[in-house]
């Protein structure tokens, strides 16, 4: 299929600057952008706040989507990969605001992240190793760490006989596969009619003999539908969540789970919870603006009320150089197997140097 061929005026410059990271356009004189993880203003200016708004609109026409008083806020995915979200008036009070998180060309591949020390070898080769023995993954960090990026590098690993269903949002990964239906919500019409969500996608997807489900974000009720998914047989189901620690996202599942009015009592959702999901890869953005994988965390099921972690993999920060870049590397938690250490050494997966002292 052919890229769409944009017109951003002011904005393309930006666009074009491999440094940057984020492009915020606040209202038409401030235009605002992250460059190695620090917010700035730029000397870009649009002309009014008309031009924001037709700016925008001429974006989301492009990619065959509605901007206007019955949808206000928006989200579309652009060719390249990059996230575009736009708000209009009157929900934003100052004009349309813009913002557009770019798609990084500098990262294609495991390696990028590992020369990026976003990851270690070691991970990397354990991560490709769970993707391949198909456990059930979630991929969990606040926004804009990384972690759509770091799943759609792994999902590359999938088998190409196997066929991949994708749920999103906002249609944006990208996989290398041949056998791949992508499917995308669909927001009310105008008479707050006709909308379809993730959790209705996912149950579609049941049906669709997927030999990987995929799914762009976990946010609502629709928990329960994944768990369920990977509960009855559809092994190897990745997905994306936010959270500030591995502790944190089950404790986030398990209100999701009550939000979707489940009668079970809290200690059989944990344990649904802790026996379903084998492994939660945490991402952070540090201090100094960098995105590093600082947990891969296994999930050992429920003793004594709670849910037991494994910590498999952890980031040891060492010190900070005299540019402010903090040093440190992801380490393997030395004896801490997983369950299913021997099952994927008796496979070939992993070797039984994954957890011994560098």
């Amino acid at each position: 299929m052919a890229e769409t061929k944009l017109d951003l005026g002011p904005i393309q410059k930006l666009m074009d600057d491999a440094d940057i990271s984020e492009i915020m356009v606040n209202e038409y004189g401030k235009v605002f952008v992250e460059k190695f993880g620090k917010k700035v203003l730029t000397d870009v200016k649009l002309n009014d706040n008309k031009e924001v708004l037709d700016l925008s609109q001429r974006i989301f026409n492009a990619m065959g989507k509605r901007l206007d008083s019955d949808l206000p806020y928006m989200d579309v995915c652009l060719d390249d990969g990059s996230r575009v979200n736009a708000i209009i008036p009157p929900l934003s009070r100052f004009g349309a605001a813009l913002t557009i998180r770019k798609f990084s060309k500098r990262i294609n591949s495991l390696e990028d992240l590992i020369k990026l020390d976003s990851l270690s070898q070691k991970a990397a080769d354990f991560l490709v190793a769970c993707i391949k023995g198909r456990l059930n993954i979630l991929f969990s960090g606040g926004t804009g760490t990384g972690k759509t990026t770091l799943m759609q590098l792994l999902s590359s690993y999938i088998a190409e006989d196997e066929r991949i269903v994708t749920i999103e949002d906002t249609a944006e990964l990208k996989l290398a596969q041949e056998n791949i239906v992508s499917l995308e919500t669909r927001p009310s019409d105008r008479d707050g009619k006709g909308e379809i969500t993730i959790r209705d996608l996912i149950r579609n997807s049941l049906r669709m003999a997927p030999d990987r489900i995929i799914i762009g974000e976990i946010r609502g009720e629709e928990a329960i539908d994944m768990l369920q998914a990977m509960a009855t047989g559809h092994s190897g189901t990745l997905g994306i969540i936010h959270g500030n620690s591995p502790r944190e996202v089950i404790a986030r599942l398990e209100t999701m789970m009550l939000m979707s009015g489940i009668n079970l009592p809290l200690d059989e959702i944990k344990k649904q919870i802790s026996t379903t999901i084998n492994i939660i890869v945490h991402i952070e953005r540090f201090s100094d603006g960098t995105r590093k994988v600082s947990h891969i965390t296994e999930l050992r099921g429920f003793e004594k009320g709670a849910v037991v972690f494994n910590d498999l993999f952890l980031y040891q920060a060492d010190s900070i150089n005299d540019q402010g870049h903090i040093i440190g590397k992801l380490k393997p938690v030395l004896r801490n197997y997983p369950l299913f250490y021997q099952k994927f050494l008796r496979k070939g997966l992993i070797n039984d140097k994954v957890f011994v002292s560098e």
